[in-house]
């Protein structure tokens, strides 16, 4: 029964947010606000991650490939595949749910212990659509800019493990990369990455908005709000897969 009343106050809390803004102005002053803060700042972090991962990965896999028969281009050809369809798009994300949604989940949750969401209201201001739909908004569209960054950097990343590691080759690495290229596979990443977007922004907005107590849920709040676009975001992997590939 708590999870229907929670998806239930979650539908109701989004068709609230998600509606014409009344001033326009304000609206796009939020929403390069939020473009800023929640995007542009997270760019480092997926920066500093998908360099790391990229070269580990390509490291890994030339280590596990030791067999003669096995093409040293394999090599380039899988690190690509890992990064372009699961890491910049879905691992990535789940590392942006920790930071993104939890600062999204404190912030409006802090506001409403704090009574300035009922300020808001008092006013005859739509709280979700002004706090909410900017959020969401911004997150998405700046999404496939983090995406592209990841895979460029995580691409960069194996093939500086190829000028370091002795068991391959930057040429073979380089064939790798451009064996049977699928660009369909960074449009599928991008669509998975808008769709998780949302997710992380509506979920934590949800439960910092709806934080009952004092400012001690609003932690719990947070965490809970990681936990749970966490969740969404591995069964959405799961069903945008079978649907986009399958």
């Amino acid at each position: 029964m708590k999870t229907l009343h929670q998806l239930g106050e979650y539908v109701l809390l989004m068709k609230k947010a998600i509606a014409i803004p009344t001033q326009w102005s304000m609206f796009f002053k939020q929403l390069v606000k939020e473009i800023y803060k929640l995007g542009v700042d997270s760019l480092w972090i997926v920066v500093v991650i998908s360099v790391f991962i990229g070269t580990v990965i390509a490291i890994q896999i030339s280590l596990n490939i030791a067999s003669p028969l096995i093409p040293k281009f394999t090599i380039g050809y899988t690190t690509r595949e890992i990064i372009l369809l699961e890491f910049s798009s879905s691992i990535m994300c789940l590392i942006l749910a920790g930071k993104v949604g939890s600062n999204i989940a404190s912030e409006i949750g802090t506001m409403r212990v704090t009574e300035q969401i009922d300020a808001l209201e008092m006013m005859g201001v739509n709280s979700a659509n002004y706090l909410i739909m900017p959020k969401i908004i911004g997150l998405m569209l700046f999404i496939p800019v983090l995406v592209i960054f990841s895979m460029t950097t995580g691409i960069a990343g194996g093939m500086t493990a190829s000028y370091l590691s002795g068991s391959m080759t930057p040429s073979s690495f380089e064939f790798g990369l451009q064996y049977h290229f699928t660009s369909y596979y960074i449009k599928y990443s991008i669509i998975k990455s808008v769709v998780y977007a949302f997710i992380i922004a509506s979920v934590s907005s949800y439960f910092g908005y709806t934080v009952k107590g004092g400012s001690l849920l609003v932690g719990k709040a947070s965490m809970n709000s990681v936990v749970m676009s966490s969740i969404l975001i591995l069964l959405a992997d799961v069903i945008l897969t079978h649907i986009m590939l399958t």
